[in-house]
């Protein structure tokens, strides 16, 4: 069974796991060397996480580990959309994607953000990332592109 929680601060460390894991990767491609995650445009997601007022951070646990995250702050990253609009990161092992945790972390991540009064969430996803449909069917909607990338935005109720 899986339950979805905040983060604690011990755990904290594990987005590091989490980022690389969040790395989109298209069949038939190497994955990058995990030393990726410590450019300056990844470290942004999880440099001194927990210090800001607008860090928040839930995690999915499975029998006693950490399987998964979800996590949102106010930074300049590839979706930035607006100084009062918190990015969205998320990720999980791979042996526990397609199974439904990915679309519930999320959908608690957006309640949350909510609750705390926030009126939108953006992100940015790779076009060729199945993780498009799952943030769809949430609520998400493309507001701009790149070549390779959609900036997507929920509008939060």
């Amino acid at each position: 069974m899986t339950t979805i929680r905040q983060i604690r601060a011990n755990e904290i460390p594990l987005l590091d796991n989490f980022l690389y894991e969040a790395i989109f990767i298209p069949e038939g491609v190497s994955a990058p060397p995990r030393e990726i995650i410590e450019n300056e445009e990844l470290q942004v997601y999880v440099r001194d996480f927990g210090s800001q007022p607008d860090d928040r951070c839930l995690v999915a646990e499975c029998d006693g580990q950490v399987i998964g995250a979800v996590w949102s702050r106010i930074m300049d990253d590839y979706g930035h959309i607006a100084a009062d609009t918190p990015s969205l990161a998320m990720s999980l092992y791979k042996e526990f994607r397609h199974m439904g945790i990915g679309t519930e972390l999320l959908l608690r991540m957006l309640q949350l953000l909510c609750e705390d009064g926030y009126k939108r969430v953006s992100l940015s996803v790779q076009k060729a990332n199945y993780a498009v449909r799952m943030y769809r069917r949430g609520g998400f909607e493309v507001i701009g592109e790149t070549e390779e990338e959609f900036i997507m935005v929920c509008n939060l109720k």
